[in-house]
Order: structure tokens, then sequence, then C-alpha cells
């Protein structure tokens, strides 16, 4: 292992010298006090290193040891409910040791317990051949999640032991006799965190994660194994986004990084998760989640690596065939993190400051997502689908980071501080949002919900474009100004606006919409402007028809209960034809 002593520290940075049997991407150990550090630069026998914890008091001559490692994390039982910080010191254990609320420099806490015993239930007999990706056994994690002990990538052979019972992460539970001869696997793996764990297959989206939020799955979906972007400004209503998403996307692992947010940001989420009932199981919604926990006061080096960790854990519950859901909040911190490294190192800056790999790191992070088929003889398929929130200052999404992400990413959820000012959840702007996954999960809804899917999807968002175009003429010169037609889209695009895009994640009925309630809404809302259209047309008082008293059944048709929706769907849409009628009848009886 190599030695060196400290030249210079410049804050979160320290070149040391004596490093020339070093490698790029080493961890090490910095002064007396162990602290934690990775080499990002090497020049002869020259290292930098960006240190994870704080480096005041450090100076000249203190000692540097490199462990000869890269940067890894610990897999295996016990990640789940887990809160770690960004490289994978587990809090609550930290806490425990130094006794303290406050995280003690160079303290050394294993981030998987190695005394905990967990029950392990083989699933392959010796003899049995096995390649790397294959399980061979389970763990009872937590009540709602079985862990897959798999093999690791790099082994494949011939079983010749395996055990049944109790052991610890770190204990053998099976051998197997490969070309290089016998090799022991435990309950535990370490992988490097720069590193993508390998698959089969990446396989193209084929189908929505589906989330519950209309506004999304609706208009804007993502693909499982996809990757969206949410930027907006301060208090548009990021991390409420995320935090829905956490607790009702159709994913079975949740792994959510807190990367650089304020602390009350984050304290939220260490509060709330354990407290949230999760929907599908009944069971706190931290018996399906990682919580990766890096506040803006810590190391700005650490952010980097809560990216990391986060996403490898998460690619290896996506390896035992999970879907898994990873939400980072924020990316602009962790590009920040950058900025402020790539200044130290002395580096030739890009626009704003930024570094100018800035868009290939981001592009490194986010093609980690997708859906797969995993390595190993049985054929699964696992997807990481990826959630970053961006934090451009003022939400001026023209900045680098912003723009970097939108060449990577699928889907942008652009925020609205407008929107949230008004209390609209979720305040996604339906004028500059989008999704490019539509070409290829379009046929998803159409053959599992219903054929006119995106065809109502379509005319709802026609409507909303038509009305942007028309507040225009009606600010300069008043509603009255308008025809009957281009009040009824005005009218037909606020029932869009208020009745099927805004959600009360409050409402225990309304926080979910299933797809069949979704499509069921945007067929109420529709009919009611084509069945008012063709009234128009036939000489129908657009007053009778904006006075209907239908229009507040399909206002409060999201709080339906699911067991009621198609019988309500079915007496608003007779309501709806008997009013519509009825006004017709009256204006026929007053010409006549």
């Amino acid at each position: 292992m190599a030695k060196g002593t400290i030249k210079k520290v410049a804050g979160p940075l320290v070149i040391a010298e004596g490093m020339r049997d070093a490698n790029m991407y080493d961890v090490v150990r910095v002064s007396k006090n162990h602290l934690i550090g990775e080499i990002i630069e090497m020049h002869g026998d020259q290292a930098s290193i960006q240190v994870y914890e704080e480096t005041a008091g450090l100076g000249p001559g203190e000692p540097v040891e490199s462990t000869g490692m890269p940067l890894s994390v610990e897999l295996g039982p016990g990640l789940i409910s887990s809160i770690y910080d960004g490289i994978q010191r587990p809090l609550n254990e930290i806490m425990r040791v130094a006794n303290s609320n406050s995280l003690q420099r160079g303290i050394d806490v294993p981030a998987l317990d190695p005394e905990k015993k967990w029950t392990f239930t083989p699933s392959v007999e010796v003899g049995s051949q096995v390649t790397g990706g294959d399980i061979i056994g389970t763990v009872k994690e937590t009540a709602v999640v079985t862990q897959k002990i798999m093999v690791p990538p790099n082994i494949s052979g011939k079983i010749t032991e395996i055990k049944s019972g109790d052991f610890t992460v770190h204990e053998t539970v099976a051998v197997v006799n490969t070309a290089d001869g016998p090799k022991e696997i435990a309950m535990a793996q370490k992988w490097p965190v720069r590193v993508g764990r390998p698959y089969e297959k990446k396989l193209p989206p084929s189908m929505p994660l589906v989330t519950g939020q209309r506004v999304i799955d609706t208009f804007f979906p993502i693909a499982k194994g996809g990757v969206a972007s949410v930027p907006g400004p301060f208090g548009s209503g990021k991390t409420v986004i995320q935090h829905q998403l956490a607790k009702w996307a159709e994913a079975d692992i949740v792994v959510y990084i807190g990367c650089g947010e304020r602390g009350n940001e984050m304290t939220d989420v260490l509060n709330e998760f354990p407290a949230l009932k999760d929907p599908k199981t009944g069971y706190s919604l931290m018996e399906r989640t990682v919580l990766i926990a890096n506040t803006s006061d810590m190391p700005v080096a650490a952010r980097e690596a809560s990216i990391y960790t986060g996403i490898t854990i998460a690619e290896y519950f996506r390896d035992m065939g999970y879907s898994v859901a990873l939400m980072a909040d924020s990316t602009s911190r962790w590009a920040e993190a950058l900025r402020e490294m790539s200044g130290r190192l002395q580096e030739m800056p890009g626009e704003e400051g930024y570094p100018a790999y800035l868009g290939s790191r981001l592009a490194q992070f986010y093609e980690r997502a997708g859906m797969v088929n995993t390595l190993g003889s049985s054929e699964r398929i696992g997807s990481l689908s990826v959630i970053g929130a961006v934090s451009p200052p003022g939400g001026d999404i023209s900045e680098p980071v912003s723009q970097a992400t939108l060449r990577i990413v699928k889907v942008f959820w652009g925020l609205d501080s407008a929107l949230a000012y008004k209390r609209h959840f979720p305040a996604i702007n339906w004028l500059t949002s989008y999704s490019l996954y539509i070409d290829n999960i379009g046929g998803w809804f159409k053959d599992t919900i219903d054929e006119k899917w995106l065809e109502d999807r379509q005319k709802m968002m026609t409507l909303l474009n038509e009305e942007a175009q028309l507040n225009e003429i009606v600010q300069m010169v008043g509603m009255d100004a308008l025809s009957p037609s281009d009040r009824l889209k005005m009218e037909a695009a606020r029932s869009i606006r208020e009745d099927f895009l805004h959600q009360n994640s409050f409402d225990a009925i309304d926080t979910y919409t299933p797809l069949e309630k979704q499509f069921d809404m945007m067929e109420l809302v529709v009919g009611f402007y084509e069945k008012s259209q063709d009234a128009l047309s036939q000489g129908a008082s657009i007053k009778d028809i904006l006075n209907m008293a239908v229009r507040e059944k399909i206002g409060r048709f999201k709080y339906v209960k699911p067991e009621d929706i198609k019988k309500e769907f079915q007496t608003i849409s007779d309501s709806l034809e008997a009013e519509i009628t009825e006004i017709l009848r009256r204006e026929d009886r007053i010409d006549g």
C-alpha cells in the first residue's frame, strides 16, 4: 500500500506526495484521524485527493495511506431500511457508537452489521452448475422484501457446498468449484461505485412506470427503466413530487438520495418515510426503502460519492429482478461540488465555471438506468428508473446543469412557481413539459387500458394549448369578446386543469389515481366538450351549457371511491346526455 505525506490542503482537496505506487480512484486514509478520501488526479508521485470529511486542522507532513482499493459499497442483507451518509456509513450506528448526534471525523463503522445473523434459505443443491448472477438462496430482509443472494458476476462453476440456517453477512454460505479453484461465497459482496454492475442485455422501454399522478401518467409518462428530470425553482414542489413518487410509483424498492439538500428537507424525509404507511403492503414505507442522507452542511466532496453509492445499491436490487426507483434530490448540488473540486484542481472552466466534463459525468450517471435482462442462467428482468431533481438558480433552466440534463433525459417535468403559489399540485407546467417515451409505450396504454387513451390525451393537450393562445386575447379585450365556441374551449380547458390535472395529495382517494380511473376522467372531460360543441352547433346557448349541473359532478368524480367508479361514471354520462338533450329541447321550444 502506498504511503505518503500531505503537501498542501485546500478545503476538501488535499495534495499528497510520495504516492507513486497509488492508483486513480484509490480510497486513502488521510492524517492520524484516518479521514476517508479518494484520489482523483495523479501527477508523478503527487496525488490530488478529495476528502469526504471536514479537513480543518490538517497540515503539511501528516501521513496519507492508500488502501489500494477503489471506493466501494457493501451489498447484502441489511441495506433495506438503512439510513447512510454519502459514503455508506450507517448514520444510526454512528450515532450509537459516537454517542453523539454529530458526525465525528475518521469514524469507521461497517455498512452492514457484521454480527447480525440472517436466515439463509438455499435455492440450489450441491452439484448444481452456477454462473455469475445466479440466485443461490434467499433472505427475508423485511416484511415486504426478500433479498436474493446472487453469485458474484466473475464467478462460475459447480456448487460443492451449500448451507442452510442463520449466518452473518460475511460467513460462507456456499462454495463454488471454479476453473481457478474453490471460491467461498458469503451473503455480502463489495462493488466499486464508479463501475456499473453488468447485465446480459438492455431492453427497449415498453411499459410505463405507473405513478398514480395524473399529469405524469396521462400527459408525460416515464417508462420503466427510464430517466426523468424535475427542474424547478425553490418552493415549486420538487421534493414533494419525489415523495409522492417514492410512495406510489410501481416500484418494489426505493432508493432516495438527498444530495446536498438543506438539512430541514432531509429531516422531513427521515421523519416522514418511517411514519408513512406503504399503501401497497400496509407496512412502513421504510420496509422497502434505502435512504442516503447527504445535506448541504456536510463536506462538499461527499455529494459526488452519494450519487454513485445510491445508484450502485439500486443496481444491486435491479439485478435480483426487482423494479427499482431512484430519486436524486438534487443533481444541481452534485454539479456544484464538481465545480468546486474542478476549480481547486485549476482545471480549465466551462460555462459558468462548471467543468467542461459536466455533461459526460451526468450522462454516466443517468445511463446506468434501464430495463435489463440480468446476468444468470435463468431469465430475469429488472428495471432501474431514475428521477433526478434539478435546482436551477431562480428557476432559469437555461443554466448549464439543466441544459446538460435535458440533453440526456427523455422526460422533462418542468415545475412552475406560479402554479405552486396557486396551490396547484403537482405544479408541472403542461405547456413546457414533455415525454419522449410516448411513441414507445403508447401501444401499452392502448392494449392495456383502452384504444382511445392516446386520442383523448391528444384532445386534452390540444385544448390546453388553445387556451394559452386565447388567454392572450382575453387579457387584452376580455372574455366577452370571445365567440361561444372559444368560450367553450376556455371552460373545457379550465375543467382539464382543475378537475383532472389538479390532484390533492392529502386526500386518501385523490392522492393516487389508477389508470382505469384516469381514463374515465378523460372520457368525462372530453365528452363534456364534444357534446357541448355539438349542442352549440345546433343553436344551444353557451350560457345554458356552462350552467349545466353535471359540471360539478364531473369536477367531483376524482373523489369517487374505487368501488363506485363504474356506477358513478355511468350516472354522470347519462346526466350529461340528459342535460344536453333538455337544453336543445328548450331551444327548439323557444324557436317554435
